[in-house]
């Protein structure tokens, strides 16, 4: 992965002066990639207004000499003269591409793409990495695992321990974890997914100390809503027999949800912090903590749940060995971006911290509707599944999680997408923005041709891999051409959310999903399934009716965005970002400088 350019906050005066002093400098010179400069230092509250700071150039190339002695080759860098096409503000995602083409040149817009098409690539595969966990996919058919598989897999992997004391707990530890799923999980990653509009732009915008303020108050945020959660889970027994469900199953889910429930507040540490690490372009962190993680929580389920008689302690040991693995994962993220991230996206704790809340609930709604409505009609589709019988269950079991596992490429390219247009927009690049949405939604259109194609050819075949019954087997196979049609939509609909997300649309999303699921495809799938006699025909029909609704209008929506417009939202929400620091430190007695 590319070097990341880390820079304190600055002002456009301070880096035109930077650049036209040094903008002489001979082509052919040698230089070091890093220099100090001395500007103002916008993330202190204190008298000390100056400090050094060291800032790495990165786009499109190094173009200013270092104040530091030369360094010999292969240490030096070739430094090109500045250009019309050279940024005067310094991004922080180092990328190397061409200039901000604006010109109708065919061959320079297809090098736009080119570029482009290679950094989505890049953000892509480290997200498909984290979201990928195919053999743990196979175990459940839980419509969450259709997000973030490997860090859902440490959920999964407790309900398959618990399969083997009995079925009564295995009965229980999967209505946990739907309890968990909907009434918790799902609520907590809708919220989150405010910052991926926050973000992102704040990181390469002249305040990148504002990732770190945006992060600390969505932690404020997600621990008030954390409290009606809390109460849910604690008196989730009630509940659930209020719904008429098994005495005793109802019993040990709350037993379950009340053990999980320590490992919450980390849950939604971890969904902070993973935005915090890819606001930055490093997509990479978030994979290698959970790829350390997942195996220690398959010990932690093996010794606390059916291991030798010191450390079992039963059912109650599968949740805990979850709980415990999400704290390890809070600690581990916590000591990354410690001592091993640069602390320039970082501001320190102050009263700001409780400021401007009201935006992120407001954002936090459109996307708690753009996310768990989504997830919630999944879960509605896997009951009326039930309801057709074994034979269609397992059929719907082997079918989502075929849909769950190809889906995580295009879900990975949406977060890729998500973050890269936020990036651009706090750059201020409204034309490359523009180029990155369509090229996200191109991407999306060949990944879906690959999985559709596989679908299409191993179909008499791909219900083996999960089953040997020859009747559930000929269900999936008559059902996954319509799956292979299915696979188009779903990930131009996944991408085209990611857009939404970096545009601040999530209340758009939000009622696309609405729409698309409970005012259509769920109606028109249970009509089909139950009064018309399709079964699970039917079923996938209505999905995927609300999948063309969702893809189609929101590429029609990402189409016809104005970058211009979105680029001056930006920049407004960023200027109320810095009037409020001024009068926070005017209101402290201490002086502004201009």
């Amino acid at each position: 992965m590319a070097s990341m350019h880390y820079g304190t906050p600055s002002s456009l005066p301070s880096d035109y002066a930077l650049l036209s002093r040094y903008a002489t400098a001979r082509d052919n010179e040698p230089a070091d990639d890093l220099h100090d400069t001395f500007e103002p230092d916008d993330t202190q509250d204190d008298m000390t207004p100056y400090r050094p700071v060291i800032r790495r150039t990165s786009f499109p190339s190094p173009y200013l000499t270092p104040l530091q002695p030369k360094l010999p080759e292969p240490f030096a860098s070739r430094v090109p003269v500045p250009d019309e096409y050279t940024p005067l503000l310094v991004p922080r995602i180092d990328e190397e591409v061409g200039p901000n083409i604006k010109s109708t040149d065919s061959q320079s817009t297809a090098r736009v793409y080119r570029d482009e098409l290679r950094i989505l690539f890049k953000y892509t595969v480290p997200v498909f990495g984290y979201a990928s966990s195919l053999h743990n996919v196979s175990l459940t058919s839980c419509p969450a695992c259709r997000t973030h598989l490997l860090e859902y897999s440490l959920v999964v992997a407790s309900v398959v321990s618990i399969g083997h004391l009995s079925t009564v707990a295995l009965a229980a530890s999967t209505l946990g974890t739907m309890t968990a799923s909907v009434t918790g999980y799902s609520i907590v990653q809708g919220l989150a997914s405010t910052l991926d509009t926050m973000l992102p732009g704040a990181w390469t915008s002249p305040q990148p100390h504002l990732v770190g303020l945006w992060t600390q108050r969505m932690a404020v945020v997600m621990s008030g809503f954390l409290i009606p959660i809390y109460f849910l889970w604690f008196n989730a027994e009630s509940i659930l027999l209020f719904l008429h469900q098994d005495p005793d199953v109802a019993h040990l889910a709350a037993v379950y949800l009340k053990c999980a429930s320590i490992g919450l507040p980390a849950y939604a540490f971890n969904c902070i912090s993973r935005r915090y690490f890819q606001s930055q372009g490093l997509f990479t962190v978030p994979t290698r903590i959970i790829l350390v993680i997942a195996p220690i929580n398959a010990i932690l389920n093996y010794f606390l749940v059916w291991g030798p008689k010191p450390f079992a302690i039963g059912f109650i040991g599968a949740p805990l060995a979850t709980a415990i693995s999400f704290n390890l994962i809070s600690i581990s993220s916590i000591v990354y971006g410690i001592f091993f991230v640069p602390s320039t996206a970082w501001h320190p704790f102050s009263r700001r911290s409780f400021t401007s809340l009201g935006v992120l609930v407001r954002l936090g709604m459109g996307g708690v509707g753009q996310t768990a409505s989504e997830w919630w009609s999944w879960e509605l589709i896997g009951l009326a599944a039930s309801l057709l019988g074994p034979t269609a269950l397992a059929a719907q079991s082997v079918l989502l999680v075929s849909a769950s596992t190809t889906y995580q490429a295009p879900f990975a390219l949406s977060v890729a997408t998500s973050v890269r247009i936020g990036n651009l927009l706090g750059e201020q690049n409204a034309y490359r923005a523009g180029v990155v949405a369509n090229v996200s939604m191109i991407l999306a259109l060949g990944i879906a041709g690959f999985t559709s194609s596989m679908f299409l050819i191993f179909r008499n075949k791909w219900g083996y891999l999960f089953n040997n019954d020859p009747n559930v087997v000929r269900i999936v196979a008559s059902i996954l051409p319509l799956a292979a049609l299915f696979q188009v939509f779903d990930g131009l609909s996944g991408v085209t959310a990611g857009i939404l997300r970096a545009r601040g649309k999530q209340f758009t999303g939000a009622l696309l999903n609405l729409s698309a699921y409970y005012m259509l495809g769920i109606p028109v799938g249970l009509w089909l399934a139950f009064r018309r006699n399709m079964g699970l025909h039917g079923l996938w029909y209505g999905l995927t009716l609300s999948l063309i609704y969702c893809a189609t209008a929101g590429v029609w929506i990402a189409l016809k965005t104005d970058w211009n417009r979105e680029v001056e939202k930006v920049r407004k929400r960023l200027e109320v970002d810095k009037a409020n620091r001024d009068e926070h430190m005017t209101h402290n007695g201490l002086a502004v400088s201009a």
